[in-house]
């Protein structure tokens, strides 16, 4: 693969996969926050083409895999707010830090399997620098009763 070809957006282009348009804050905040050379990226949820959330509780309507592709929906609306935040995924050193939070059944367990759709989609656009720390915990409701809610941060190359 020639030098021009092997960065994130090709990688995105190559997985037939496209950004999604950087939605509106539903509240007073901020997509994103640039400090230090870290982006931090404010939580984002599983918009369908639409504009309409994926909803429900993970563990009861919503099946795993279900919900492990909605996660992966949302690491594209992360790239996203990335791309929008830098110009370019390519000014991305590393993927830092993903808090995955779940709307899940108190009895849920496989929170990590879910959040998995958001970080298996990042080591495929960054490579090892998609490789990161992660929390994936599980919550008792989320905004719009959304079923993952994703927030990252991100090393900027200078």
């Amino acid at each position: 693969m020639a030098a021009g070809n092997d960065t994130p957006e090709a990688r995105l282009e190559q997985l037939g996969l496209a950004l999604p348009k950087v939605p509106t804050p539903i509240g007073r905040y901020r997509p994103w926050r640039l400090a230090g050379g870290l982006l931090f990226l404010s939580g984002q949820g599983p918009r369908k083409p639409d504009g309409t959330w994926h909803q429900g509780k993970v563990g009861a309507e919503v099946s795993v895999a279900e919900a492990h592709e909605h996660a992966r929906i949302t690491g594209l609306q992360l790239l996203a707010v990335m791309q929008d935040a830098l110009g370019s995924l390519g000014k991305v050193e590393a993927i830092v830090k993903l808090l995955g939070m779940v709307n899940a059944v108190p009895e849920f367990r496989e929170h990590p399997s879910v959040i998995n759709g958001c970080s298996e989609l990042f080591e495929k656009v960054f490579g090892e620098a998609g490789r990161h720390a992660r929390s994936a915990v599980g919550m008792g409701s989320l905004p719009n009763n959304i079923t993952v809610e994703i927030e990252a941060i991100v090393a900027v190359k200078e």
